[in-house]
């Protein structure tokens, strides 16, 4: 039995880790049957290696008191059991891992499943995100680890063994050997990673590999593959691509009259030239990760008729085994036929095997942001383009099967996407460089680029393409100018190959050479007149007071085009500035504190003129939420109402020292929240004592 939901028409449904599937998630998330559940195991806190603490039940054993239990567990006679209370030894790994460890449940999650079978053809892979040495034996304590590649990083997600079961089965994936745990161990650790085994429900199969690999993923369609279909499998597979397809054009689920099912992710596991009597034959294995319902058609294992043709020694260096688990082969004709959409994971990082023969792509990343009015300038076409950071592509080797390109690969993933709320619309495009350029002029970017991908609010956006050896420059883009985020962008090529970030001049040296002016210049004093101020308005110990700051922002504001807003400026205003930058919890702001407070500022500041078209001082309440996306500040049409009621004046508009506090406010409770949203699920669980300190000082 299944309730999955995966692949659309086009490539899949909605990721895991989009908002949709967060905020349904978080709907279930440790309500009263959860709490009681772990008052049932008597969870009580026991110190742990570093300070922190660790929940134990009754047993002694350890309990995840964080991880999202949802109404999917919920059901009658569901019950929560560790593999010891189901089986008197149970192994964490029989053997050795294998791809055919792996057998569905009812959680509908395949594209989960085809990137951990996927992987599990690789052991060094494997072992990064399965770390070794793990058991239900020795020091067995009912915890268990894993890491998962979270934006260059990897992250260690920690999970105890209590698993769902009916009936004392597991009722979600689970292994052919019924005392072998870690595929379905495995499998709760990145539900925890991304909210729940709910969140689990639909995704794209590259955005699971990408979390296993730390790998760079595209997607194919595979009737626009040109190329020699098996040489290209070879090819990926050479430079350790993890590979997953599928039938997206029927009903979902449904077999078509040879056993493939529709809208359900496979992976592709081996390309072989296959010695027949006949000759050669092109076949390509594929593996259901239900563990069974396989092809019918040619080279099934049914299939006696061609079997037979290949010798008993070919037929094991195949490692060709013939039982109902899910594997099969094919030939690429019947490949194509079948399928249309594959899903490729490059793999960036060099395997350390000692015998390994995958060479991956040379990978380099490079962490940027775009901030509003400095690096935001929205896409190709727009007045601020040329603010967009840039990145030299250098392109050396000519690749041996081409006579004259050097293929690469271009990969822009927004981050935090669920911890903040926020998907932005990105892009990237790929302009020539001049022989001795640094970077690309205003002029230069408007004789147009070589090649690009249209902006897309998926979480990473990858352009794969071939130029002759040369320099060339990388934009990454959002759709709107001035809109607030941050990227990785990864940059992958032949050996020869390198990307480093441009040269760009500093937005002092564009002030100067083009004589633009931000804003604020015009409204608020120079950096030495505001260090003067700073010092005349603070105590001996260098402290400012929010009574203090009112007179200082005050003094500032009266001397600029924003002079009589200072009006508006009132000491609860102050109070907020003060409480919501203080570093040291003493009410006070220190000359660090006050920096970082002035830079909002002048950020803000430049913000609210370029919004203030009337030039009144005051933002119209329209003009409120474009400006505060320009603040990188996403906002629904709840918040501006409640923005409405509690921030206007009375004729619906708002001052500047207004804007200004709505936005320090804002900044800061979406910062505390995501402080305390450490897993990125979109809900927090905090104390009484937390609660009350977050909404009095704030």
């Amino acid at each position: 039995m299944s309730t999955s939901r995966r692949l659309s028409s086009q490539s899949s449904l909605p990721p895991p880790d989009s908002d949709d599937a967060a905020s349904e998630c978080s709907d279930d998330l440790m309500g009263s049957q959860s709490r009681q559940w772990l008052l049932d195991l008597g969870a009580l806190g026991a110190p742990r290696e570093g300070g922190e603490v660790d929940t134990v039940g009754r047993d002694g054993l350890f309990v995840d008191v964080h991880f999202p239990v949802g109404k999917l567990e919920m059901d009658a006679g569901v019950r929560w059991m560790r593999p010891k209370e189901l089986f008197s030894s149970p192994r964490f790994i029989v053997d050795r891992a294998s791809r055919l460890d792996i057998c569905q449940g009812k959680l509908g999650d395949c594209w989960v499943l085809s990137a951990i079978a996927s992987l599990a053809n690789h052991p060094e892979l494997l072992q990064k995100v399965v770390p070794p040495n793990q058991s239900f034996q020795d020091g067995y304590k009912g915890r268990f680890s894993f890491r998962f590649w979270q934006y260059g990083e990897w992250e260690e997600v920690r999970i105890d063994d209590l698993l769902p079961t009916d009936n004392n089965k597991l009722i979600y994936l689970s292994s052919p050997d019924r005392h072998e745990f870690w595929s379905s161990l495995l499998e709760k650790a990145y539900a925890k990673l991304k909210g729940g085994y709910r969140a689990l429900e639909l995704g794209f199969p590259h955005e699971a590999m990408v979390d296993m690999t730390g790998g760079v993923t595209e997607v194919f369609s595979l009737p626009m593959v040109s190329k020699d279909l098996p040489e290209f499998l070879r090819d990926l597979l050479a430079k350790g691509a993890l590979i997953n397809c599928a039938n997206s054009k029927g009903e979902l689920e449904k077999r078509n009259e040879m056993g493939i099912m529709y809208r359900h992710a496979y992976s592709l596991t081996a390309v072989e030239k296959v010695k027949t009597t006949d000759g050669f034959k092109d076949l390509v294995r594929i593996l259901n990760p239900w563990g069974h319902t396989e092809w019918l058609g040619a080279w099934s294992d049914d299939d006696r008729t061609r079997w037979m043709k290949v010798s008993a020694e070919e037929q094991k260096r195949l490692g060709r085994v013939r039982q109902e688990d899910g594997e099969f082969w094919m030939s690429v004709l019947d490949f194509q036929l079948n399928f249309d959409t594959m899903e490729v994971c490059h793999l960036t990082e060099p395997q350390s095997a000692p015998h390994s023969d995958v060479s991956p792509w040379k990978c380099v990343m490079h962490h940027g942001v775009w901030m509003p009015n400095i690096t935001a300038g929205g896409p190709p076409g727009s007045n601020f383009f040329w603010q967009n950071p840039q990145f030299l592509l250098v392109l050396k080797d000519v690749d041996g099967n081409s006579k004259s390109g050097c293929s690469f690969v271009v990969a822009v993933m927004q981050k935090y996407q669920r911890r903040r709320g926020v998907h932005l619309s990105v892009g990237l495009c790929i302009y020539q460089a001049h022989p001795q350029n640094t970077f690309l002029s205003e002029e230069d970017l408007r004789r147009g680029f070589l090649c690009g991908t249209p902006a897309s609010t998926q979480r990473e956006v990858v352009l794969r393409s071939s130029l002759p050896p040369g320099r060339y420059f990388i934009i990454p883009f959002t759709s709107d100018p001035n809109q607030q985020g941050e990227f990785l962008l990864r940059v992958l090529t032949e050996r020869g190959g390198d990307s480093t970030p441009a040269h760009k001049p500093t937005p002092l040296d564009v002030l100067s050479v083009r004589k633009l002016s931000f804003p604020h210049l015009a409204a608020l004093p120079s950096d030495a007149a505001v260090w003067k101020l700073f010092h005349r308005h603070s105590n001996k110990e260098g402290l400012c007071k929010p009574a203090r700051l009112q007179l200082l922002l005050t003094e500032a504001l009266q001397a600029g085009v924003l002079a009589g807003s200072e009006r508006y400026l009132s000491l609860e205003h102050c109070k907020s500035l003060v409480v919501l930058m203080d570093s040291q919890g003493k009410a006070r702001l220190n000359w660090s504190d006050f920096q970082l407070l002035w830079d909002k500022i002048r950020k803000w500041t430049d913000i609210f003129l370029v919004y203030d078209t009337n030039k009144t001082h005051h933002l119209e309440y329209k003009e409120v939420e474009p400006a505060l996306k320009a603040a990188g500040i996403m906002v629904n049409d709840l918040v501006m109402q409640l923005v409405g009621l509690r921030y206007t004046e009375s004729d619906l508009t708002i001052s500047y020292p207004g804007f200004l506090f709505l936005l320090i406010k804002m900044e800061s409770m979406i910062h505390k929240f995501q402080a305390h949203d450490i897993m990125g699920r979109g809900t927090i669980t905090i104390s009484y004592t937390q609660w009350l300190h977050m909404t009095l000082y704030s």
